[in-house]
């Protein structure tokens, strides 16, 4: 099983001014550090859930390996209706999910460990006595906030679900930091300059020339979970055109079918992987896995004290 996460992303920003998710902490967006603390994390799954500007996020973050879904009823519903959204979808996908609203984007990766490593079901960083974010749900979390009224929303619902909250300490100050008004987005500002180097593993496999690589598994992941080509595209926010010309220089390259067409029917044409294509995905993602903490722990071998 994998570690995923469920930003929502879907709020109109009225006391900011500006479109949050996509307004620059240095030199890179909101969202895409989010994103990207998420990636160096090692989390596999990363669904954000839009709704004002969802065009515009989405094209914004495409080819980042995020999957979008939207909350097409933003106007009138709470932050509490986007979270079921997301938290609907990567039910049953992960072993721990983390959720946090987009406007919080700067806890580090470090703190994430901290929380996998209390095991606990339901866990919320915690420092200098303040509750932060993310917070880790385990399925069982997630089973019991699907099924709650939404009385005074999540923080409502993680009350009721009966499962003891752990609050695990930590020394990272930009759990607590969220970007509501132009002198947060200064402070955050601050802060990201402060902590912003670390390491980051891109994995390509290559033959003659670059054929697999992150975003080309999130398609066969998709495909594998929605059974369709166009449903995984219209998630991953590329064109379906584009989706078959991938699909078909992948199995070009490996001499191999990856995805099994079959077309009619009752129910209309449905995508499944082949042996071959789930053994590709599945192998892809167990190797970026242990890259990721070798990447990990050689940078504390070398880095150690260099930047302090």
């Amino acid at each position: 099983m994998q570690t995923g996460a469920v930003i929502v992303a879907a709020g109109a920003c009225s006391r900011m001014g500006n479109f949050k998710p996509m307004m620059n902490v240095g030199s890179i967006s909101i969202s895409q550090r989010l994103v990207a603390t998420l990636q160096q994390a090692g989390v596999s799954r990363i669904v954000m859930v839009t709704g004002y500007q969802a065009e515009e996020l989405e094209h914004h973050l495409a080819g980042s390996g995020v999957i979008f879904l939207r909350n097409e009823e933003y106007l009138t519903t709470q932050m509490f209706d986007s979270a079921k959204i997301g938290l609907s979808y990567i039910r049953g996908k992960c072993d721990r999910v983390f959720f946090m609203p987009v406007d919080v984007p700067l806890f580090t990766a470090k703190t994430m460990e901290h929380l996998l490593k209390s095991g606990a079901e339901l866990a919320c960083p915690v420092c200098d006595g303040m509750r932060g974010h993310p917070i880790m749900l385990s399925d069982k979390v997630i089973d019991r906030i699907l099924s709650d009224s939404g009385d005074c929303g999540l923080q409502g619902a993680l009350s009721r679900c009966g499962i003891p909250e752990q609050l695990v300490a930590v020394a990272d100050e930009g759990t607590l930091l969220d970007v509501d008004t132009p002198v947060d987005y200064h402070s955050l500002v601050k802060l990201h300059n402060d902590q912003m180097i670390r390491p980051v593993v891109h994995i390509t496999l290559a033959k003659q020339k670059d054929f697999f690589d992150e975003r080309i598994a999130l398609l066969l992941n998709l495909i594998d979970e929605t059974h369709s080509v166009r449903h995984a595209c219209k998630q991953m926010q590329i064109s379906y055109s584009s989706g078959w010309n991938i699909l078909n220089s992948i199995e070009e390259e490996m001499g191999c079918r990856l995805v099994e067409r079959n077309q009619g029917g009752n129910r209309g044409s449905r995508s499944n992987l082949t042996p071959r294509g789930r053994l590709l995905m599945e192998t892809f993602y167990r190797f970026e896995d242990d890259l990721r903490k070798e990447a990990d722990r050689l940078y504390e071998n070398h880095y150690k004290g260099v930047f302090e």
